[in-house]
């Protein structure tokens, strides 16, 4: 069985984030979607609140775990028993920023593979920044979140007075 890592900070999961985890699906038997803590980010939602949109988002979808971690994602692969780390692309800066993480990481764990999967050109502009910009001027991000959890997120932001 053929297992991959998809990590990242989902706060909050993008309709990005929805395409790389349905192409990973095509790849692999089994994708861990883990939420990390990355304590040199502010996120506007807790790593509970972005599990739980995830969990819902993949909820009839058996090959899909969603956990959250606290470490270097090296030793989540390890805990997963897999090499196999994969990261969304949308452009350049994207890939050189993975490929320099890549080197570092595997200097800690030489049996990770980085799998990169391409942004959709239509899509390339899509991201969670973008759509907390959009929050936070109070413009519409239906587009660029799944529409799954589109009420959920609004829900969780209605409670936080946002």
């Amino acid at each position: 069985m053929k297992k991959c890592v998809f990590a990242g900070t989902f706060d909050p999961p993008t309709t990005g984030h929805k395409k790389t985890v349905d192409d990973c699906l095509k790849i692999f038997d089994e994708v861990v979607v883990a939420v990390m803590v990355n304590r040199s980010k502010t996120p506007l939602f807790t790593e509970k609140e972005r599990a739980a949109l995830l969990k819902k988002l993949y909820a009839d979808e058996p090959r899909v775990k969603v956990t959250v971690f606290d470490g270097a994602a090296v030793d989540l692969l390890a805990r997963e028993n897999t090499p196999f780390y994969v990261r969304g692309v949308r452009n350049t800066v994207d890939f050189e920023y993975e490929n320099a993480d890549l080197y570092a990481s595997r200097k800690l764990y030489p049996e990770m593979t980085a799998v990169y999967l391409p942004a959709e050109q239509d899509s390339i502009h899509v991201s969670s920044t973008l759509v907390k910009n959009c929050i936070a001027f109070g413009k519409d991000f239906s587009q660029y979140v799944p529409a799954e959890i589109y009420v959920d997120l609004c829900d969780i932001l209605e409670k936080k007075n946002v």
